[in-house]
């Protein structure tokens, strides 16, 4: 790297469901390097991408099932994904999306680069195709049954004329550019070294050519020329992580020069359209291929696949809410070294956050603040002179965390960091400041402040949120994340605050547990209507549905139960009556999404259609979308009344549309 630019993306994530523990880590660990290459770069040399890929055949499938528009049904996915990110601490430079314009532009820019390079053809193909995969299968690649061997359930048998890409032709260009980089770089292009070896015995056996188009649905950028063509899903996704760079008014423009360098960090079940179709597709457009490409493993949770069925997807914005942001963070990017497969399991997670957080880091804060407090007051002046062993041990941990994070490795990096938190506690024991005068305890209690100081700077990358409130605790507010050394010879000023991880007792962890347990998934809206459908004949939302008043006591619900309600603000934008339905109201609602919803209500013996545009309201949001009265209903809004409508539910302070209500 001429000038030292880092650029790391994503994949982008399909819209076919919202964001789980997978998504996440993948996400989490992206922003944990960029986050130490902006340490150690500078802000301005580094670049983060994610997104979403909101095109296929799948989405224009389940979009239709809901009733919506596939660019309205990827429209509110991604909002998921974006409000998944902000809840995680993700600090991405730019969030692409697959139907921005912006991006439609590179895409067809590549295409013709391509067709004049005399790489894309058309001709008639029939195979197996796996809808969710978006990916055609050979026979020989079916798992046992004939099913697809990712998703383990029935292929489809598809033919067609498509045009394709001539991936054959590059087969020779691909081996000299992996030797090329292992030669140049002294590590393969693919990472770990299993996963190159998967990677170029597939290119050495052969390749064949692909697809690069569809005509059997129409949700995707259109090939020029060919209007009953979409430009396949692959080629239009994989080039988001160009066209973000071509965007003149992103921050990325220009990260994809030859002095830059870029790393894919994906899932390993995509590592073959990454480090063979996407390199190869960069060569027939002109264009540099990626630095590097790291593939890391699957989860399982508690030794299972996660599965709705058996109710064990983990949801990462609840262990967020629960447990803090940075807990959760800290806890993958620990548990498991890059590349590996890991196990996710509630109790490791409880039993790192007693340990590693509230323990051996909060341990050492709470206990040096608290005896500077006792013994010196609040100001802590710099030493004469430096223990060596400490300082020894700083140096080394230091060497050790930059050597693994420049490998990508956060759990090895974090292992280090820890064995530097433990060496604060035990320098501490060693010391014993309480048995010392004045002056040995100023000195003691500085260097376990300096300790904690180099920690606060290192761990910031893994922990963004808390980081900042170690070091605010230390009289070091303001302080921009950097790769510190030892003896910046400053005095402290501490300002002792919360702990920064309260330590879980028994009856805490036991409702924890208990609040996350696995729960298979009850039949809900979309396999048991029979509630619905009789609602809906009488044109009347179920919730407001007219019958005999409800008894006083109903059963008792399980709080995660009431969680799996999306009940949000949002605002009345517009107001009408649904035409020979003298009780519903057609409402246009706004909340707070990238586009505004529908939602019919059972309202207007009770309310003018007039009166009620720019009030705010309490939404349910993912009620499945039904139509009432002929008008699809898109959720549903709540309100007071048995028998009739005496009011409906708000809230008393004004909230932007949007904020969720729990």
């Amino acid at each position: 790297m001429a000038d030292g630019r880092f650029y790391i993306t994503t994949p982008i994530y399909y819209v076919s469901d919202v964001p789980h523990l997978g998504h996440a880590y993948t996400t989490v660990v992206a922003d944990a390097i960029s986050r130490y290459q902006r340490m150690t770069l500078g802000r301005d040399r580094v670049r983060f991408l994610t997104g979403t890929d909101d095109h296929g055949q799948k989405i224009e499938r389940q979009a239709a099932e809901r009733g919506q528009a596939p660019k309205a049904y990827a429209d509110r996915i991604a909002g998921e994904y974006q409000a998944t990110w902000r809840q995680l601490g993700i600090a991405n430079d730019d969030f692409i999306r697959t139907t921005d314009p912006r991006h439609e532009a590179v895409v067809l820019d590549l295409w013709s680069r391509m067709v004049e390079r005399g790489d894309i053809y058309l001709r008639d193909y029939e195979g197996w195709y796996c809808v969710p995969c978006e990916q055609f299968y050979l026979d020989k690649e079916l798992a046992e049954g004939g099913v697809c061997p990712v998703h383990r359930r029935a292929v489809e048998r598809v033919k067609e004329q498509n045009f394709f890409f001539r991936l054959s032709a590059y087969q020779e260009r691909l081996v000299a550019f992996y030797d090329n980089v292992q030669r140049r770089t002294g590590r393969p292009f693919v990472e770990p070294q299993n996963r190159m070896n998967e990677v170029r015995a597939f290119v050495e056996a052969g390749l064949q050519d692909f697809s690069v188009s569809r005509t059997n649905f129409t949700w995707g950028i259109p090939v020029p020329g060919r209007a009953d063509h979409v430009i396949y899903v692959w080629m239009d996704a994989l080039t988001n992580y160009y066209s973000a760079t071509r965007d003149e008014a992103s921050p990325l423009a220009g990260f994809w020069a030859d002095d830059v360098e870029i790393v894919h960090l994906i899932g390993k079940e995509i590592s073959r359209f990454h480090a063979i179709y996407w390199p190869a597709m960069l060569m027939s457009a002109g264009l540099r291929p990626p630095s590097r490409v790291f593939a890391h493993g699957w989860w399982t949770v508690d030794g299972e696949k996660m599965s709705k069925t058996r109710g064990n997807v983990v949801d990462p914005v609840r262990l967020a809410g629960d447990l803090g942001a940075d807990a959760f963070r800290y806890f993958v990017l620990r548990e498991v070294p890059l590349g590996a497969d890991g196990d996710f399991s509630h109790e490791a997670l409880l039993q790192r956050y007693n340990a590693e957080l509230a323990n051996d880091l909060g341990n050492l804060l709470n206990r040096t603040l608290g005896m500077v407090s006792r013994y010196l007051g609040s100001d802590v002046a710099a030493p004469v002179d430096d223990p060596p062993a400490l300082t020894g041990s700083v140096t080394a941990a230091i060497q050790a965390y930059v050597e693994q994070m420049d490998r990508m490795n956060t759990s090895a990096a974090l292992a280090a960091l820890w064995g530097l938190v433990r060496e604060g506690n035990t320098f501490i024991e060693r010391s014993a400041p309480w048995k010392q005068g004045k002056a040995e305890q100023e000195q003691i209690l500085w260097n376990a402040l300096e300790v904690l100081r180099i920690v606060g700077h290192l761990v910031s990358p893994f922990m963004p949120e808390r980081s900042v409130e170690l070091l605010r605790q230390m009289g070091r507010e303001g302080e921009a994340p950097h790769l510190p050394g030892w003896g910046a010879g400053k005095p402290f000023h501490v300002q002792p605050g919360t702990p920064l991880f309260p330590r879980i007792d028994d009856v805490r962890r036991a409702e924890l547990l208990a609040r996350w347990a696995p729960r298979p998934q009850e039949p809900g809206p979309e396999e048991t209507q029979e509630g619905a459908s009789a609602a809906a004949s009488q044109g009347l939302p179920v919730a407001l549905q007219e019958s005999p008043a409800a008894p006083a006591d109903k059963p008792p619900v399980q709080f995660d139960e009431f969680g799996r309600l999306d009940l949000r603000v949002a605002r009345i934008t517009a107001a009408e009556r649904v035409p020979k339905k003298d009780k519903l109201l057609k409402l246009t609602v706004d909340a707070g999404e990238a586009a505004p919803r529908t939602v019919v209500a059972g309202i207007a013996a009770a309310y003018a259609p007039e009166a009620l545009v720019g009030r705010t309201v309490i939404l349910l949001a993912n009620l499945k979308p039904a139509k009432i009265g002929g008008v699809l209903s898109q959720g549903m809004v709540l309100a007071a009344g048995g028998e009739a409508i005496v009011g409906l539910s708000t809230v008393d302070v004004d909230c932007p549309p949007g904020t969720p209500v729990r």
